[in-house]
């Protein structure tokens, strides 16, 4: 019997001390300051969030135009950075100009996908993969920890049937089974976090620094479009994070890796072969979820679907995202990312 003991304690310990490690391996990075509103808009509601904010500032410009029901047009093709570019590429190869199709495209190019790459290359968000690892260590330390206690309860009975004074198995095993029990509930809370703590700090400075800008879609970056002074703008960018996309047809590739969501407007030039990591991929909670609908919200869950609602999203019209979802949001991974989803 008190080998037993002693088993559960090694077991245990080496168990709660692997899943503390994994998780710390997770959000590991040098950190640092957030550099643009685009980073912010990243870390406060993912590829969604990012894509508004670079539309509101086109269309704050005078460069594209909004029109009902959620048409765009090009009025001057300027672009001022890499994320105005992918929106302007993509509405170029349009067919009929459409809003949410077009955000859903933006959300997968990769001007939009490399900011999440270099977010979690400083530490500031995890990756789905990461996240998704500490989620079913934590899960299965759980369980066990749940099957040990009848486990316990049957040994304590023979124990105490056993002739002699003794102290009670379960007594004598609690504490590790306790132990356990505890890290798997802290690790999978953490691991449902996609932005780490140096990402919430960061970005909170990012917000107390810049919260009195109005141009270039700031208030959308920070805020998301609760923040969007244009009434027209924002309820037709809220209409798009909850439209729901047909799922496209997979179509034959060359590729070893086809995309597993064609580009709605019929090309693929950053299909999953190509896009090293996919922030939409498979987030389940936490603070930011997926590409794909919402328009912007900080905390995520998994996008399925259309992108009509990101769980846990800032305000407004909420998009679901994160994990696979046949249209509006990102799914699979392409190489190993996720993305975080959004809610106006």
């Amino acid at each position: 019997m008190d080998t037993l003991v002693v088993f559960f304690y090694v077991f245990g310990g080496a168990a709660m001390a692997l899943l503390f490690v994994k998780r710390g391996r997770a959000g590991r990075g040098p950190g640092g300051p957030v550099h643009d509103r685009y980073e912010a808009a990243f870390l406060n509601g993912g590829p969604a969030r990012v894509v508004d904010t670079a539309l509101t500032a086109l269309v704050h410009d005078g460069r594209l135009a909004v029109g009902g029901p959620g048409i765009v047009r090009v009025v001057r093709p300027t672009a001022h950075d890499p994320v105005e570019r992918a929106v302007l590429q993509e509405l170029s190869a349009a067919p009929h100009g459409a809003l949410a199709p077009l955000r859903f495209a933006v959300m997968r190019h990769p001007a939009v996908q490399e900011i999440g790459d270099g977010l979690a290359a400083r530490g500031l968000i995890m990756e789905p993969p990461a996240r998704r690892s500490a989620m079913t260590w934590s899960s299965v330390l759980g369980a066990l920890g749940v099957m040990a206690l009848p486990f316990s309860l049957i040994m304590t009975v023979q124990d105490l049937m056993g002739p002699g004074a003794r102290l009670p198995f379960i007594v004598k095993v609690l504490p590790v089974i306790a132990g356990v029990l505890v890290a798997a509930v802290l690790c999978a809370a953490a691991a449902k976090r996609r932005v780490t703590p140096a990402g919430q700090m960061a970005v909170t400075a990012f917000v107390r620094a810049h919260a009195h800008l109005t141009g270039q879609g700031m208030p959308v970056a920070l805020y998301g479009l609760r923040a969007l002074p244009d009434p027209f703008l924002r309820e037709q960018l809220a209409t798009a994070a909850r439209t729901r996309l047909p799922s496209p047809v997979r179509r034959a590739s060359s590729s070893p890796h086809p995309s597993p969501h064609p580009s709605p407007y019929g090309h693929s030039p950053h299909d999953a072969a190509v896009l090293p990591v996919l922030w939409c991929a498979a987030s389940a909670g936490g603070t930011g979820g997926g590409c794909g609908g919402g328009s912007s919200c900080s905390g995520g869950s998994s996008c399925s679907g259309g992108g009509s609602s990101c769980s846990s999203g800032s305000s407004g019209s909420s998009g679901s995202c994160s994990s696979s979802s046949s249209s509006s949001s990102c799914s699979s991974s392409s190489g190993g990312s996720s993305c975080s989803s959004s809610s106006s």
